[in-house]
């Protein structure tokens, strides 16, 4: 036991002011949505007449161009709570990191610019990088996620100790005729224990997002890699119907994917030679329409040149990790209800934090009097 007190006391204080930082400026975050629409930052598709027909992906993405003259378009990201807009990131070439890239939100029908949102400048924007990479890029996002693994050490080793702590005591106890520190120490433990199960999935999927990047490039070298052996299968074959059945047209690279997945819809369209695509095909990710489903992508290539449709071996299993984490994280799959109980288990979080600092700092104290 005094091995695991050892692990549980200098895990958390390691990692205790970072997470801190991440649960203080997750807060926010995880009404975004809510917060932005209250500030009225949003950027709003005119109305227009229902089944107003939508415009060619090729026009949406030639008016983000001559909107940023010089860029070349790198993906375009279905607007979840509106249908009628695209957003297109460009950036100056293809096989770029992305650090420099432009966001630009695109008027689905008409195929004109609305605007640039700001999400690089604001309140949000800044409690948004400290909780990514505060400010350090992929190095940054690697210490959050070793300060997350520390956490999870914490949580594990803290169930250990709570076990024999509590057997003389009824659970819930909290001894408020004691000294100041034990009434401290008994509500830490409370706290932590009935939060344990919050704390381990927000902890482990926050350790999971840190790695996106590198798992989306994994993906990416798999995919082609699979490619270039063979290892994949035709889900749609190349349609020789009036010859080239893409002839790089974006427009027919979703087209050619919503025909061999009936019944999905589109979440992102990535360019040739971008991070999330292939040197030869666009990559177009799918989900269905349920809360589950829809954070379960799947992933086709679709040939740049001859529209052919294929699916290299599924989606690898770290990714289907990936794509679960996230809405778990933030808790944005169960609208606000599960939004608001997010929110009071990360206060709750802050606390069992705060007092286990206090707990060591007054321990320090008090051993030092005699």
């Amino acid at each position: 036991m005094r091995r695991w007190g050892w692990i549980h006391k200098w895990s958390s204080l390691i990692c205790t002011l970072f997470m801190l930082l991440l649960c203080v400026t997750g807060l926010p975050l995880i009404f975004s949505h809510e917060i932005d629409h209250l500030a009225g930052d949003g950027i709003h598709a005119p109305e227009m007449p229902a089944g107003t027909p939508r415009a060619s992906l090729d026009a949406v993405a030639q008016a983000a161009v001559a909107h940023y003259p010089g860029l070349v378009p790198l993906y375009f990201f279905a607007e979840e709570d509106d249908p009628n807009q695209w957003y297109v990131k460009l950036d100056t070439r293809v096989d770029t990191d992305e650090s420099a890239s432009r966001l630009v939100l695109v008027d689905a029908r008409t195929a004109e610019v609305l605007g640039e949102p700001q999400f690089d400048s604001g309140f949000m924007s800044v409690m948004y990088r400290l909780h990514v990479d505060m400010y350090a890029g992929l190095p940054g996002k690697l210490f959050l996620g070793a300060m997350g693994l520390l956490l999870v050490i914490a949580i594990v080793s803290g169930v250990v100790l709570y076990a024999p702590f509590m057997r003389k005591l009824d659970f819930g106890t909290v001894r408020r005729q004691r000294a100041t520190r034990t009434r401290w120490l008994d509500l830490h433990n409370l706290l932590g224990i009935v939060t344990v199960v919050w704390a381990l999935v927000v902890g482990f999927t926050g350790v999971v997002n840190t790695w996106a990047e590198l798992i989306f490039k994994a993906w990416q070298a798999e995919q082609v890699a699979a490619l270039q052996a063979g290892a994949t299968h035709t889900v749609l074959a190349a349609d020789a119907a009036g010859g080239a059945a893409a002839d790089g047209s974006v427009q027919r690279a979703m087209e050619r994917a919503l025909l061999a997945a009936p019944g999905m819809k589109v979440g992102m369209i990535a360019f040739p030679g971008t991070l999330r695509s292939t040197p030869t095909h666009h990559a177009v990710l799918l989900s269905g329409d349920t809360p589950l489903t829809a954070r379960l992508t799947q992933a086709l290539l679709v040939d740049a040149d001859n529209g052919e449709v294929l699916e290299a071996s599924g989606r690898p299993w770290y990714v289907t990790v990936l794509q679960l984490s996230e809405p778990l994280h933030f808790g944005d799959y169960g609208a606000l209800p599960l939004k608001v109980l997010w929110a009071v288990l990360d206060l709750i979080t802050i606390v069992v934090l705060g007092s286990g600092f206090y707990l060591w700092w007054r321990r320090g104290g008090q051993e030092a009097k005699p």
